[in-house]
């Protein structure tokens, strides 16, 4: 059994948040975790490479939006500290993360203690009109606002997403953003075993077709190329060639 565990958490249950520390190499994870990653990593090899593909993405992105003008950033779903962080890429903005995992904002509150203009708020998305409310207090809905759900909404059912997603967008001012990246079921042949896996972690996966995650952008105009697979998401290097991982679709939205 792992020790050091803050109070109330489980480390013998994966936690979803801890195995993709772990597909990125980080040290802040479990052996339940590391167990759980592991049994994915069998089914699915190249999750590593996409999450790391996710990250480049979620810089992209971000950088995206501030040549927009957007100063106030909501990465919901945030995940553990890593490199190359929200508030790290867009230094001038209001970011606030958001997760409802306790591991994860103690290490993210550790981390931003003395950072300004950059707060670590403990929600649960799942639950809109909560997260909106502690919102309130540390964003400015009067003025554009980016919500961030990389690697998120494919966590949450259908009946609970699509709703969240709406009311994020209905309390947002024009000229506000949408960022999202998705798991998609590519191998349905081993996508049963990866299901099982994770419905004895902390959130069972949902996984959508293409469709199913264009349909979160309705209220929104997608910025250039549309929805895609995260390295043709303006990559930094057109000429480049991509890494051949195709996890899922990733999209920017904003809202006219």
């Amino acid at each position: 059994m792992d020790s050091g565990a803050p109070e109330g958490v489980d480390p013998n249950v994966p936690n979803v948040a801890r195995m993709y520390d772990y597909y990125l190499d980080g040290k802040d994870n479990f052996a339940a975790d590391r167990a759980a990653a592991e049994q994915i990593l069998k089914n699915f090899p190249h999750t590593k490479e996409g999450a790391r593909a996710n990250r480049e993405f979620l810089r992209r992105a971000v950088r995206y939006l501030v040549d927009q003008g957007v100063r106030q950033i909501v990465d919901l779903g945030a995940g553990l500290p890593t490199q190359g962080n929200t508030h790290e890429i867009a230094p001038e903005a209001r970011v606030v993360y958001v997760d409802y995992d306790s591991v994860v904002c103690v290490h993210g509150r550790a981390l931003l203690a003395r950072k300004e203009n950059v707060d670590f708020l403990q929600a649960d998305v799942r639950e809109a009109d909560v997260l909106l409310d502690k919102l309130a207090g540390l964003i400015d809905f009067k003025q554009p606002v980016a919500f961030l759900a990389l690697a998120l909404l494919h966590f949450i059912p259908d009946e609970i997403a699509y709703d969240v997603v709406a009311k994020l967008r209905e309390v947002s001012a024009p000229g506000s953003h949408l960022v999202i990246s998705h798991a998609v079921d590519s191998t349905p042949d081993t996508s049963d075993q990866a299901l099982e896996i994770y419905r004895k972690a902390t959130a069972a996966l949902n996984l959508r077709d293409r469709e199913g995650v264009l349909r979160f952008f309705d209220g929104y105009e997608l910025a250039e190329p549309g929805l895609t697979f995260p390295a043709g998401w303006r990559p930094d290097d057109p000429l480049a060639p991509g890494n051949g991982v195709d996890f899922g679709y990733v999209g920017v939205g904003r809202k006219a």
